[in-house]
């Protein structure tokens, strides 16, 4: 349902109303309290990458994942042709 706009950053946003299961709830407002957003902000964010996803932002994430991996080449290199040698 939606109800008055609201502004933030100079946006006139409307504001809608969810319903949420009580441990979903509580799950969703300690994930955004340990990330130090409100559960407002984090659910915007969450709605605005899954609906404004682009190829290219989704490969953005995919190297951001991989970037956050806590692995190690060991220094070892590769060629482009080395990759088709099983």
């Amino acid at each position: 349902m939606l109800t008055k706009d609201r502004r933030i950053g100079g946006l006139a946003l409307p504001n809608v109303t969810i319903s949420l299961d009580k441990e979903v709830l509580r799950a969703s407002r300690q994930y955004a309290r340990a990330r130090n957003i409100s559960l407002n902000a984090l659910i915007r964010q969450l709605l605005e990458q899954r609906v404004r996803r682009t190829e290219a932002t989704w490969i953005d994430a995919c190297f951001a994942l991989m970037d956050g991996l806590d692995v190690d080449s060991g220094g070892r290199t590769w060629k482009r042709e080395d990759l088709y040698d099983v």
